[in-house]
């Protein structure tokens, strides 16, 4: 099964403030735009990533949608 990889869409960043606790800011209005509805509640799937070294703004978290989506299988005609 491939998988395509597509560009990841940022929703926010942050620092890690020691091994337990990180800080972080997320953009609501980009998220809102990828949030799904469950049981009256409004989510959104995000990746959180805790990089090596901090980026040139000295941030070294990052937050991006997680936009992965379990392939269906629709074929009808399998062997067994």
């Amino acid at each position: 099964m491939e998988q395509t990889k597509s560009k990841k869409i940022r929703l926010g960043s942050g620092k890690k403030r020691n091994p337990t606790w990180l800080t972080a800011s997320i953009c609501l209005s980009e998220a809102h735009k990828h949030a799904y509805h469950y049981e009256g509640k409004d989510y959104v799937s995000i990746n959180i990533n805790i990089a090596d070294a901090p980026n040139d703004y000295g941030k070294d978290v990052s937050i991006t949608l997680n936009d992965y989506k379990k392939a269906t299988n629709e074929t009808t005609d399998l062997p067994f």
